[in-house]
Parts: C-alpha cells; sequence; structure tokens
C-alpha cells in the first residue's frame, strides 16, 4: 500500500465517520492519525460533544471488534481484564474474558475510576498482552484504546496517573459545534427520524494492519529527527514545567508525523506534520509548575511558545 492508497483509504473513513460526526473533520483526521500511527487517544472535553460517538464510529467504519467500558468508583480491574471462573462440570477453572479483549476498546469516562481500576489498562497498552493468574494472555492487533474523560476540575473524578497519560499516543478535544453544523446536526436527526447512523464498513482489520506498516516506510530526515528531540528536550529544560515529555513522546511525535504524511498522500515528512502534532503528541505529558495555576498558563500555551522559539530546519 503505498502513500496515495492511504490517503483514499483515510478519505473515505473519514467520509463516512462525518456521516455520524457532523463539522469535526480536523478532529476525525487526527483520529485517524492515531490510528494509522498505532497508538491510543485520550479525549478530554465536557459532557454531550459526541466523543463516544467517535469511537463507536470509527470502530464501526474500520470492520473492527468493539468494546465499551463505563468506568465507575466501583469498577474493579478484574471488570476490564476478566478473570478465572470455576466450572463445576470439568472441576476446572477457565478463563471469562473481560471486554479488554476487542480491537478498539472505548474506555467511557476513564477518570471516574480508581486509580487501581485505571491501572489494569497499563499491561495492555504498552505490551498488548494481559496477565490473569500468572498466564500471559495475548491481544488481538490492532489493539486501540481510545479513552474519554470529563475535565479534572468536575467532582467524583481521579486524575490519570502520569504513567498511563504517557501512554497516550494524542490527546484531543472535540469542542463544541459551530452554528451552521449544529443546526445541520438538529436537522439530519430530525430527517433520519432516529438516533442511530447507520455507517458502513470501508476497510478490515487486515487493510489496517497493512497500512499501519505502509507508514513505516514514510521517509523522514535526519534533521527533522533532530527537530522532534529538540522540542522535546525544551519541555524539560523550560522554566515553567516541572516535569518535561519522556522518550516516549518523542517517539510518538515521530509515528504522527510518519502516519499524517501518509494521509496527506506524501512518502516524506515536512517539518509543519511536526508542527501540527506537536501540540496533542506532547501537552498531555507535560507537568507544570505549581505556581503556574495562578498565570492561567497551560501546556499547550507552553508547546506553542517552544514551537514559534525553536529553529525550523530547511529541508
Amino acid at each position: 500500500m503505498n502513500p496515495l492508497q492511504i490517503k483514499e483509504l483515510a478519505d473515505r473513513i473519514i467520509d463516512e465517520v462525518e456521516r455520524a460526526i457532523i463539522g469535526k473533520r480536523e478532529v476525525l483526521r487526527r483520529v485517524m492519525t492515531g490510528i494509522f500511527a498505532g497508538g491510543h487517544i485520550l479525549f478530554e472535553d465536557f459532557p454531550g460533544l459526541a466523543k463516544t460517538l467517535a469511537a463507536k464510529s470509527f470502530a464501526r467504519v474500520l470492520g473492527l471488534d468493539f468494546k465499551r467500558i463505563q468506568f465507575t468508583p466501583d469498577l474493579l480491574p478484574s471488570d476490564i481484564t476478566g478473570t478465572h471462573i470455576f466450572d463445576r462440570n470439568s472441576g476446572k477453572f477457565s478463563l471469562r474474558p473481560g471486554p479488554i479483549f476487542a480491537n478498539i476498546i472505548l474506555a467511557d469516562e476513564i477518570n471516574r475510576a480508581t486509580p487501581k481500576t485505571q491501572a489494569a489498562l497499563l499491561e495492555a497498552m504498552q505490551e498488548f498482552q494481559v496477565t490473569l493468574e500468572g498466564e500471559v494472555q495475548f491481544l488481538s492487533l490492532p489493539f486501540i484504546v481510545i479513552a474519554t474523560q470529563n475535565p479534572i476540575e468536575y467532582e467524583g473524578t481521579f486524575p490519570l496517573p502520569e504513567a498511563q497519560i504517557d501512554r497516550f499516543m494524542l490527546q484531543l478535544k472535540m469542542g463544541y459545534p459551530d452554528l451552521e453544523s449544529e443546526i445541520e446536526i438538529l436537522n439530519r436527526r430530525h430527517t433520519r427520524k432516529k438516533d442511530e447512523v447507520k455507517l458502513s464498513v470501508i476497510t478490515s482489520k487486515e487493510q489496517l494492519l497493512e497500512a499501519r506498516q505502509a507508514v513505516e516506510s514514510v521517509f523522514i530526515d535526519p534533521d527533522i529527527e533532530r527537530y522532534i528531540v529538540q522540542l522535546v528536550q525544551r519541555t524539560r529544560s523550560d522554566a515553567n514545567v516541572y516535569v518535561g515529555a519522556s522518550p516516549r513522546g518523542a517517539l510518538a511525535l515521530l509515528k504522527l508525523s510518519r502516519a499524517l504524511a501518509a494521509i496527506e498522500g506524501r512518502d516524506y515528512v515536512l517539518p509543519d506534520d511536526v508542527k501540527e502534532l506537536a501540540v496533542p503528541a506532547l501537552a498531555h505529558r507535560l507537568i507544570l509548575s505549581p505556581d503556574l495555576w495562578a498565570k492561567k498558563l497551560t501546556a499547550t500555551d507552553v508547546i506553542e511558545t517552544i514551537i514559534r522559539t525553536t529553529a525550523v530546519p530547511k529541508i
């Protein structure tokens, strides 16, 4: 599969998902970039902005197995991974797999569960496997976690541990629709006379894996690799940042940049690809200095300043 074929496939997928998610093509394009890059995606935004619908729509259009986990304070780790159940007929314990054994997992309102339950996802997200009673159970590829969370200032939430946030390749916000888009949402609902939007399957598990493999062949100039590392290292030396992005952040930005180039139909990465994805790939990995709360400075502001003040390589 060459970049032009990847671009055509990505456009068809996004066009189909847009039948359900109206007026958010740029967000859907970034979700598609994350999926082709092989990463997990975290949505942080207010309720009712179609975060859950976006995850379900992509699973349907990509032709992948889909499971939804509603995170609540009383959710247990075994409710996610599964457990061994004693079978009286055979006299043996048998595995009852949890919802994590699917291709796309929607971890809905992930920050409403306790840290212990949130941690049940860590091994699966990084190693693509689950250990139950000492036995390793491998997950079927592709394996993608799309998590949603409400802003941490909402009551009844538990901020995600830094180790888990770092495993999300990018963090996105859906945002409110503009006036015309919201009118179109109402018009379409009135026309179809039901809530559900029937979406067609555009691709398959095998095609998605093939596209991911093709992304690995996208060329990136050594100067752009150096540019990525410079951006990441400046997050560690910035006076406003308490803990900067890890090397995992640099790898995420590399993978996302190559995936974006492929979606644009190119077999090479441009500096603009890196600049476009730096905020969603790095901002959620930063821990800002405590005194910045009074200044109302955000991690996005820090990354944008670093981008503006870092020399861009000439390719």
